[in-house]
Protein backbone atom coordinates (compact mmCIF):
# COMPACT_ATOMS: atom_id res chain seq x y z
CA UNK A 1 0.00 0.00 0.00
CA UNK A 2 1.47 3.81 -0.81
CA UNK A 3 2.43 5.70 2.09
CA UNK A 4 -0.53 8.46 2.55
CA UNK A 5 0.48 11.82 1.39
CA UNK A 6 1.86 14.30 4.29
CA UNK A 7 0.15 17.66 4.61
CA UNK A 8 1.91 20.54 6.54
CA UNK A 9 -0.68 22.17 9.30
CA UNK A 10 -0.36 25.42 7.11
CA UNK A 11 -2.18 23.15 4.15
CA UNK A 12 -4.22 21.27 6.79
CA UNK A 13 -5.72 24.63 8.06
CA UNK A 14 -6.37 26.06 4.32
CA UNK A 15 -8.05 22.85 3.27
CA UNK A 16 -10.04 23.41 5.94
CA UNK A 17 -11.08 26.94 5.80
CA UNK A 18 -11.61 26.46 1.87
CA UNK A 19 -13.39 23.97 2.50
CA UNK A 20 -16.03 25.89 4.90
CA UNK A 21 -16.53 28.50 2.26
CA UNK A 22 -14.15 31.03 4.11
CA UNK A 23 -11.61 31.42 1.56
CA UNK A 24 -12.33 35.06 1.00
CA UNK A 25 -14.49 37.62 2.50
CA UNK A 26 -17.29 39.09 0.72
CA UNK A 27 -15.86 42.73 -0.32
CA UNK A 28 -17.65 45.77 0.53
CA UNK A 29 -19.55 46.42 -2.54
CA UNK A 30 -20.81 43.19 -2.70
CA UNK A 31 -24.70 42.66 -3.41
CA UNK A 32 -26.50 41.37 -0.54
CA UNK A 33 -27.20 37.82 -1.23
CA UNK A 34 -30.23 36.27 -2.27
CA UNK A 35 -31.74 32.97 -1.46
CA UNK A 36 -30.31 31.07 -3.82
CA UNK A 37 -26.85 31.59 -2.73
CA UNK A 38 -28.33 31.36 1.13
CA UNK A 39 -29.38 27.67 -0.10
CA UNK A 40 -26.04 26.82 -1.86
CA UNK A 41 -24.39 27.79 0.92
CA UNK A 42 -26.25 25.60 3.01
CA UNK A 43 -25.98 22.56 0.70
CA UNK A 44 -22.20 23.22 0.86
CA UNK A 45 -22.14 22.99 4.37
CA UNK A 46 -24.51 20.50 4.49
CA UNK A 47 -26.52 21.83 7.71
CA UNK A 48 -26.33 24.90 9.86
CA UNK A 49 -26.62 24.26 13.72
CA UNK A 50 -29.73 26.71 15.72
CA UNK A 51 -29.21 27.61 18.98
CA UNK A 52 -31.26 29.66 21.10
CA UNK A 53 -29.20 32.25 22.43
CA UNK A 54 -30.19 35.88 21.14
CA UNK A 55 -27.55 38.56 23.01
CA UNK A 56 -26.26 39.27 19.51
CA UNK A 57 -28.65 37.55 16.67
CA UNK A 58 -29.79 33.90 16.79
CA UNK A 59 -26.38 31.24 16.14
CA UNK A 60 -28.00 30.23 12.76
CA UNK A 61 -27.86 33.87 10.90
CA UNK A 62 -24.41 34.42 11.82
CA UNK A 63 -22.57 31.48 9.91
CA UNK A 64 -24.41 32.67 6.22
CA UNK A 65 -23.61 36.37 7.29
CA UNK A 66 -19.48 35.16 7.51
CA UNK A 67 -19.37 33.72 4.51
CA UNK A 68 -21.95 35.48 2.08
CA UNK A 69 -21.57 39.26 3.74
CA UNK A 70 -25.23 40.89 3.87
CA UNK A 71 -28.51 39.24 3.38
CA UNK A 72 -31.95 39.25 4.42
CA UNK A 73 -32.35 36.94 7.59
CA UNK A 74 -35.79 36.50 6.67
CA UNK A 75 -34.17 35.07 3.78
CA UNK A 76 -33.43 31.49 5.66
CA UNK A 77 -36.53 31.51 7.63
CA UNK A 78 -38.85 31.37 4.64
CA UNK A 79 -35.88 28.39 3.20
CA UNK A 80 -36.77 26.69 6.66
CA UNK A 81 -40.36 27.19 6.75
CA UNK A 82 -41.88 29.08 3.67
CA UNK A 83 -44.00 26.77 2.48
CA UNK A 84 -43.95 25.48 -0.90
CA UNK A 85 -40.45 27.65 -1.16
CA UNK A 86 -39.35 25.19 1.97
CA UNK A 87 -36.01 23.73 0.93
CA UNK A 88 -34.69 23.22 4.38
CA UNK A 89 -35.83 20.98 7.23
CA UNK A 90 -35.42 20.75 11.01
CA UNK A 91 -33.33 17.61 12.60
CA UNK A 92 -30.74 16.32 14.83
CA UNK A 93 -27.92 16.40 12.90
CA UNK A 94 -25.29 18.11 14.61
CA UNK A 95 -27.29 18.99 17.27
CA UNK A 96 -30.66 20.25 16.51
CA UNK A 97 -29.89 21.89 12.52
CA UNK A 98 -31.36 23.33 9.75
CA UNK A 99 -30.32 20.37 6.87
CA UNK A 100 -31.54 20.46 2.92
CA UNK A 101 -35.08 18.62 2.40
CA UNK A 102 -33.56 16.52 -0.01
CA UNK A 103 -30.93 14.90 2.78
CA UNK A 104 -33.93 13.81 5.14
CA UNK A 105 -34.07 10.38 3.84
CA UNK A 106 -30.62 10.35 4.96
CA UNK A 107 -31.65 10.38 8.66
CA UNK A 108 -34.18 8.19 8.82
CA UNK A 109 -32.41 4.84 10.53
CA UNK A 110 -31.84 7.78 13.02
CA UNK A 111 -35.69 8.34 13.05
CA UNK A 112 -36.24 4.57 13.10
CA UNK A 113 -33.34 3.85 16.21
CA UNK A 114 -35.00 7.10 18.20
CA UNK A 115 -38.26 5.28 17.58
CA UNK A 116 -37.06 2.19 19.19
CA UNK A 117 -35.54 4.36 22.06
CA UNK A 118 -32.36 4.07 21.03
CA UNK A 119 -29.89 7.22 19.95
CA UNK A 120 -31.57 9.89 22.53
CA UNK A 121 -31.98 10.63 26.03
CA UNK A 122 -32.10 7.75 28.18
CA UNK A 123 -35.17 9.95 30.20
CA UNK A 124 -37.21 10.75 26.79
CA UNK A 125 -36.63 6.77 26.24
CA UNK A 126 -37.82 5.45 29.33
CA UNK A 127 -40.80 8.55 28.86
CA UNK A 128 -41.45 6.99 25.53
CA UNK A 129 -41.80 3.05 26.61
CA UNK A 130 -43.79 4.14 30.04
CA UNK A 131 -46.14 6.96 28.34
CA UNK A 132 -46.55 5.43 24.74
CA UNK A 133 -50.47 5.84 24.36
CA UNK A 134 -50.03 8.93 25.86
CA UNK A 135 -47.45 9.91 22.88
CA UNK A 136 -50.29 8.62 20.42
CA UNK A 137 -52.59 10.51 21.49
CA UNK A 138 -50.06 13.69 21.34
CA UNK A 139 -49.66 12.65 17.77
CA UNK A 140 -53.13 12.13 16.88
CA UNK A 141 -54.25 15.75 18.24
CA UNK A 142 -51.37 17.37 16.23
CA UNK A 143 -53.17 15.37 13.37
CA UNK A 144 -56.12 16.86 13.80
CA UNK A 145 -55.30 20.35 14.81
CA UNK A 146 -51.80 21.30 13.98
CA UNK A 147 -49.35 23.07 13.47
CA UNK A 148 -49.36 23.16 17.50
CA UNK A 149 -46.79 24.41 19.61
CA UNK A 150 -46.33 22.20 22.69
CA UNK A 151 -48.24 24.91 25.03
CA UNK A 152 -51.08 24.09 22.81
CA UNK A 153 -51.90 20.81 23.51
CA UNK A 154 -55.15 19.87 25.36
CA UNK A 155 -52.85 17.53 27.62
CA UNK A 156 -49.89 19.10 28.04
CA UNK A 157 -49.01 19.31 31.51
CA UNK A 158 -46.74 21.08 33.77
CA UNK A 159 -43.14 21.75 33.68
CA UNK A 160 -40.84 20.04 36.22
CA UNK A 161 -37.88 20.39 37.80
CA UNK A 162 -34.76 18.82 35.41
CA UNK A 163 -35.37 18.40 31.86
CA UNK A 164 -35.10 22.14 31.09
CA UNK A 165 -38.42 22.41 33.01
CA UNK A 166 -40.61 19.85 30.23
CA UNK A 167 -43.46 18.99 30.59
CA UNK A 168 -45.05 15.47 29.26
CA UNK A 169 -46.35 17.52 26.11
CA UNK A 170 -42.77 18.53 25.10
CA UNK A 171 -41.31 15.29 26.33
CA UNK A 172 -44.21 13.70 23.58
CA UNK A 173 -43.61 16.08 21.07
CA UNK A 174 -39.70 15.79 21.23
CA UNK A 175 -40.01 12.51 21.14
CA UNK A 176 -42.13 11.85 17.99
CA UNK A 177 -39.50 14.31 16.76
CA UNK A 178 -36.93 12.46 17.18
CA UNK A 179 -38.77 9.60 15.90
CA UNK A 180 -39.45 11.62 12.81
CA UNK A 181 -43.47 11.58 12.86
CA UNK A 182 -43.55 15.06 14.12
CA UNK A 183 -41.48 17.46 12.10
CA UNK A 184 -40.98 21.42 12.22
CA UNK A 185 -43.83 23.60 10.53
CA UNK A 186 -42.30 26.66 11.75
CA UNK A 187 -41.54 29.06 14.28
CA UNK A 188 -43.57 30.98 16.62
CA UNK A 189 -40.85 33.31 18.30
CA UNK A 190 -38.35 30.34 19.05
CA UNK A 191 -40.97 28.18 19.79
CA UNK A 192 -40.98 25.16 17.58
CA UNK A 193 -44.82 24.41 15.70
CA UNK A 194 -45.03 20.75 15.23
CA UNK A 195 -47.16 18.89 12.17
CA UNK A 196 -46.58 15.73 10.41
CA UNK A 197 -44.26 15.65 7.88
CA UNK A 198 -46.46 15.33 5.12
CA UNK A 199 -48.00 18.55 5.70
CA UNK A 200 -44.93 20.01 5.77
CA UNK A 201 -41.88 17.96 3.59
CA UNK A 202 -41.93 18.23 -0.15
CA UNK A 203 -43.96 15.54 -1.60
CA UNK A 204 -40.68 14.47 -3.64
CA UNK A 205 -38.51 13.68 -0.94
CA UNK A 206 -40.84 11.89 0.96
CA UNK A 207 -41.50 9.46 -1.88
CA UNK A 208 -37.79 9.07 -2.01
CA UNK A 209 -37.02 5.53 -1.07
CA UNK A 210 -35.13 5.02 2.27
CA UNK A 211 -31.37 3.67 1.80
CA UNK A 212 -30.08 1.30 4.36
CA UNK A 213 -28.44 2.55 7.83
CA UNK A 214 -25.06 1.69 5.96
CA UNK A 215 -26.04 3.73 2.30
CA UNK A 216 -27.20 6.80 4.63
CA UNK A 217 -24.08 7.24 6.99
CA UNK A 218 -21.54 6.61 4.27
CA UNK A 219 -23.77 9.53 2.53
CA UNK A 220 -23.28 11.98 5.59
CA UNK A 221 -20.35 11.09 5.71
CA UNK A 222 -19.32 11.94 2.34
CA UNK A 223 -21.28 15.49 3.22
CA UNK A 224 -18.96 15.94 6.38
CA UNK A 225 -15.44 14.91 4.25
CA UNK A 226 -16.92 17.49 1.64
CA UNK A 227 -17.84 20.48 4.27
CA UNK A 228 -14.63 19.58 6.08
CA UNK A 229 -11.71 19.38 3.35
CA UNK A 230 -10.08 17.03 5.79
CA UNK A 231 -10.60 15.73 9.09
CA UNK A 232 -10.00 12.96 11.40
CA UNK A 233 -12.70 9.66 12.25
CA UNK A 234 -13.76 12.03 15.09
CA UNK A 235 -14.12 14.87 12.87
CA UNK A 236 -15.60 12.92 10.40
CA UNK A 237 -18.53 11.36 12.74
CA UNK A 238 -19.29 14.48 14.88
CA UNK A 239 -20.39 16.62 11.87
CA UNK A 240 -23.53 14.21 11.87
CA UNK A 241 -23.42 13.13 15.67
CA UNK A 242 -22.65 8.96 14.18
CA UNK A 243 -21.45 6.33 16.70
CA UNK A 244 -18.07 5.46 16.93
CA UNK A 245 -18.79 1.54 15.82
CA UNK A 246 -21.11 3.16 12.97
CA UNK A 247 -18.15 6.07 11.83
CA UNK A 248 -15.22 3.42 12.07
CA UNK A 249 -16.98 0.50 9.54
CA UNK A 250 -18.26 3.20 7.15
CA UNK A 251 -14.92 5.15 6.72
CA UNK A 252 -12.94 1.92 6.16
CA UNK A 253 -15.84 1.51 3.48
CA UNK A 254 -14.59 4.82 1.90
CA UNK A 255 -11.26 4.44 2.11
CA UNK A 256 -11.61 1.10 -0.06
CA UNK A 257 -13.75 2.89 -2.56
CA UNK A 258 -11.47 5.74 -2.80
CA UNK A 259 -13.90 8.34 -1.58
CA UNK A 260 -11.79 9.18 1.42
CA UNK A 261 -7.71 9.81 1.11
CA UNK A 262 -5.68 9.43 3.79
CA UNK A 263 -3.25 11.00 5.02
CA UNK A 264 -1.78 12.72 7.69
CA UNK A 265 -1.11 15.76 8.92
CA UNK A 266 1.66 17.58 10.60
CA UNK A 267 1.19 17.33 14.79
CA UNK A 268 -1.69 15.32 14.34
CA UNK A 269 -1.47 12.58 16.54
CA UNK A 270 -4.09 10.51 14.59
CA UNK A 271 -4.77 9.95 11.11
CA UNK A 272 -6.49 11.97 9.24
CA UNK A 273 -8.64 11.86 5.77
CA UNK A 274 -9.25 14.01 2.91
CA UNK A 275 -11.82 14.65 0.65
CA UNK A 276 -10.71 13.81 -3.11
CA UNK A 277 -12.11 17.18 -4.18
CA UNK A 278 -10.53 19.20 -2.10
CA UNK A 279 -9.54 22.15 -2.65
CA UNK A 280 -5.51 23.24 -1.27
CA UNK A 281 -5.65 26.80 -2.18
CA UNK A 282 -2.46 28.24 -1.34
CA UNK A 283 -3.36 31.12 0.26
CA UNK A 284 -6.70 32.33 2.04
CA UNK A 285 -7.31 35.42 2.91
CA UNK A 286 -10.66 35.72 4.87
CA UNK A 287 -12.16 38.01 7.70
CA UNK A 288 -15.15 36.83 9.39
CA UNK A 289 -16.68 36.73 13.02
CA UNK A 290 -17.36 33.15 14.05
CA UNK A 291 -20.32 32.06 15.49
CA UNK A 292 -19.85 29.79 18.85
CA UNK A 293 -21.55 27.09 17.07
CA UNK A 294 -20.26 27.87 13.48
CA UNK A 295 -19.48 24.33 11.53
CA UNK A 296 -15.16 25.42 11.21
CA UNK A 297 -14.96 25.72 15.04
CA UNK A 298 -17.81 23.16 16.62
CA UNK A 299 -15.27 20.33 17.37
CA UNK A 300 -13.25 21.88 20.16
CA UNK A 301 -10.47 19.22 19.86
CA UNK A 302 -10.44 19.54 15.87
CA UNK A 303 -10.24 23.96 16.52
CA UNK A 304 -7.44 22.99 19.15
CA UNK A 305 -5.74 21.19 15.89
CA UNK A 306 -5.88 23.36 13.80
CA UNK A 307 -5.72 26.90 15.21
CA UNK A 308 -4.11 26.61 18.29
CA UNK A 309 -6.99 27.91 19.55
CA UNK A 310 -8.74 26.71 22.42
CA UNK A 311 -12.25 27.74 22.41
CA UNK A 312 -14.60 26.66 25.48
CA UNK A 313 -18.07 28.13 25.86
CA UNK A 314 -18.66 30.33 28.19
CA UNK A 315 -22.16 31.29 28.54
CA UNK A 316 -23.19 28.86 31.70
CA UNK A 317 -19.85 29.75 33.26
CA UNK A 318 -20.57 32.34 36.78
CA UNK A 319 -19.28 35.53 35.42
CA UNK A 320 -16.59 36.08 37.96
CA UNK A 321 -15.14 32.92 36.29
CA UNK A 322 -15.45 34.14 32.59
CA UNK A 323 -12.27 34.72 30.62
CA UNK A 324 -13.42 35.69 27.71
CA UNK A 325 -16.75 36.78 27.86
CA UNK A 326 -20.46 35.76 27.84
CA UNK A 327 -20.98 35.50 23.73
CA UNK A 328 -17.96 35.11 22.40
CA UNK A 329 -16.95 35.11 18.70
CA UNK A 330 -13.48 34.23 17.40
CA UNK A 331 -12.25 36.28 14.61
CA UNK A 332 -10.29 34.79 11.64
CA UNK A 333 -7.97 36.73 9.92
CA UNK A 334 -6.38 34.86 6.99
CA UNK A 335 -5.13 31.65 7.86
CA UNK A 336 -5.97 32.03 11.77
CA UNK A 337 -7.68 32.68 14.86
CA UNK A 338 -6.28 36.62 15.32
CA UNK A 339 -8.73 38.27 18.37
CA UNK A 340 -12.04 36.84 20.58
CA UNK A 341 -14.39 39.41 21.36
CA UNK A 342 -17.87 39.05 23.20
CA UNK A 343 -20.68 41.32 21.66
CA UNK A 344 -24.19 42.05 22.52
CA UNK A 345 -26.90 43.62 20.79
CA UNK A 346 -28.22 46.32 22.72
CA UNK A 347 -31.40 47.08 20.41
CA UNK A 348 -33.32 49.32 22.42
CA UNK A 349 -30.03 51.17 22.07
CA UNK A 350 -28.93 50.93 18.63
CA UNK A 351 -25.50 49.42 19.73
CA UNK A 352 -23.43 47.01 19.08
CA UNK A 353 -22.13 46.50 22.17
CA UNK A 354 -18.11 44.92 22.23
CA UNK A 355 -18.08 43.77 26.12
CA UNK A 356 -14.40 42.36 25.85
CA UNK A 357 -11.50 42.72 23.39
CA UNK A 358 -9.15 39.74 23.55
CA UNK A 359 -5.58 39.47 21.06
CA UNK A 360 -4.72 35.79 20.42
CA UNK A 361 -0.45 35.64 21.49
CA UNK A 362 1.72 36.86 18.35
CA UNK A 363 -1.29 38.83 16.91
CA UNK A 364 -0.06 42.59 16.46
CA UNK A 365 -2.71 44.56 18.21
CA UNK A 366 -2.68 47.09 15.20
CA UNK A 367 -3.83 45.31 12.10
CA UNK A 368 -5.96 43.12 14.06
CA UNK A 369 -7.73 45.95 15.46
CA UNK A 370 -8.09 47.78 12.42
CA UNK A 371 -9.50 44.47 10.79
CA UNK A 372 -11.77 43.78 13.29
CA UNK A 373 -13.27 46.99 13.26
CA UNK A 374 -14.05 46.67 9.75
CA UNK A 375 -16.05 43.30 10.12
CA UNK A 376 -17.97 44.22 13.55
CA UNK A 377 -19.08 47.87 11.34
CA UNK A 378 -20.72 45.59 8.55
CA UNK A 379 -22.06 43.50 11.70
CA UNK A 380 -23.70 46.12 13.27
CA UNK A 381 -25.13 47.34 9.87
CA UNK A 382 -25.93 44.10 8.73
CA UNK A 383 -27.99 44.10 12.13
CA UNK A 384 -29.59 47.14 11.68
CA UNK A 385 -27.44 48.53 14.74
CA UNK A 386 -26.16 52.22 14.60
CA UNK A 387 -23.30 52.53 16.05
CA UNK A 388 -20.36 50.43 17.74
CA UNK A 389 -19.10 50.87 20.99
CA UNK A 390 -16.29 49.50 23.19
CA UNK A 391 -17.76 48.88 26.74
CA UNK A 392 -15.79 46.03 28.37
CA UNK A 393 -12.14 45.30 29.24
CA UNK A 394 -9.38 42.90 27.27
CA UNK A 395 -6.03 43.55 25.92
CA UNK A 396 -7.11 44.37 22.10
CA UNK A 397 -10.08 46.79 24.00
CA UNK A 398 -7.86 49.88 23.61
CA UNK A 399 -6.58 49.28 19.99
CA UNK A 400 -10.19 47.99 19.19
CA UNK A 401 -11.97 51.32 20.50
CA UNK A 402 -8.73 54.08 18.45
CA UNK A 403 -9.99 51.84 15.37
CA UNK A 404 -13.49 52.21 16.12
CA UNK A 405 -12.97 56.06 17.23
CA UNK A 406 -14.18 55.80 20.35
CA UNK A 407 -18.11 55.05 19.05
CA UNK A 408 -18.30 54.72 15.04
CA UNK A 409 -21.57 55.66 13.02
CA UNK A 410 -22.31 52.63 10.68
CA UNK A 411 -24.20 53.92 7.84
Amino acid sequence: MPRPDTLSLREARRIAIAAQGLAASPSADTAPAEARHVRKMVGRLGLVQIDSVNVLVRSHYLPLFSRLGAYEAGLLDRLAYGGKRRCLFEYWGHEASLIPVEQQPLFRWRMARAERGDGIYGELARFAAERRPYIDSVLAEVAARGPLGASELSEAGRGQGGWWGWSDGKRAVEFLFWAGLLTTAGRRGFERLYDLPERVLPATVLATPTPDEAEAQRALLRIAARAHGIATERDLRDYHRLDPADARLRIAELVEAGDLLPVTVEGWAKPAYLAPDARRPRKVGPRALLSPFDSLIWERQRTERLFGLRFRLEIYTPAEKREHGYYVLPFLMDERIAARVDLKSDRKAGTLLIQAAHAEPDSAHGPVADALAVELRRLAGWLGLGRVTVVGAGDLAPALANALTISVEVG
